[in-house]
C-alpha cells in the first residue's frame, strides 16, 4: 500500500507517474515546424526512453539488491538476523528479516525510486540542452556532448553507489554459505 511505503519510496512513485502523465497529455504538435521536428516534450520523452542512462542505474541497483536479497536467504532460514535494517521486520538492524516477498516488494519499490531519479535528472537535462542548443546552436556539439557526459557520469555514479554494497554482500554471502555447507 502506498502508505506503508517508505518516503522516498512513495516520492519515486509519485514522480514517475507524473512525469508519465505528462507525456501523455502533451499535444502531438502545434506548428508546422513542431510538426517537422515533434514536440518539446514529445521529442524528450522518446529521448528518456531510449536512453539508457534512464533506466540502467535503475536495473543495475536491482540486480545487487536483489542478490543480496536471494543470498541472504539461506542464513536466515538457519536463524541469523539481518543487519540491514532497512528489511527487518522492526526496523533496526540485527533482527528478524521481513518475509521473503516482502523484501522483494521493497527492492521494486526501491528500484521505482531510482527510475524516479534517473527520469528526473535526465529530464532536466534534457530540457536544459534543448534550451541552450536553441540559444547557442553554432555550439549544438559541445552542448550535446557535455549533456551526454553529465547523463553518463550521473548514471554510472548512482549505479556505482547503489549497487556496491550489495554486490560485495552478495558475494561474502555465497562463499560463507558455500563454506557453511548452506548450497
Amino acid at each position: 500500500m502506498l502508505s506503508q511505503q517508505p518516503r522516498s519510496a512513495r516520492l519515486g512513485t509519485v514522480l514517475a507517474v507524473l512525469i508519465t502523465a505528462i507525456f501523455s497529455i502533451m499535444p502531438s504538435a502545434a506548428t508546422a515546424q513542431e510538426q517537422e521536428h515533434g514536440s518539446f516534450l514529445g521529442t524528450i520523452a522518446k529521448q528518456l526512453i531510449l536512453d539508457p542512462t534512464t533506466y540502467g542505474p535503475s536495473l543495475i541497483a536491482y540486480d545487487a539488491t536483489l542478490r543480496d536479497w536471494n543470498t541472504s536467504q539461506p542464513f536466515f532460514q538457519h536463524g541469523f538476523v539481518e543487519h540491514n535494517s532497512r528489511f527487518t521486520i522492526s526496523g533496526r538492524p540485527n533482527d528478524i528479516p521481513v518475509p521473503y516477498a516482502e523484501g522483494r516488494r521493497r527492492i521494486v519499490a526501491d528500484a521505482m525510486t531510482n527510475l524516479g531519479m534517473s527520469t528526473l535528472n535526465n529530464f532536466t537535462g534534457r530540457v536544459f540542452e534543448r534550451m541552450l542548443i536553441e540559444r547557442y546552436p553554432q555550439h549544438r556539439k559541445v552542448v550535446r556532448t557535455v549533456s551526454w557526459v553529465e547523463r553518463i557520469s550521473f548514471g554510472v555514479y548512482m549505479s556505482y553507489v547503489l549497487s556496491r554494497d550489495h554486490y560485495r554482500q552478495a558475494e561474502l554471502n555465497g562463499a560463507r554459505a558455500q563454506q557453511l555447507g548452506y548450497r
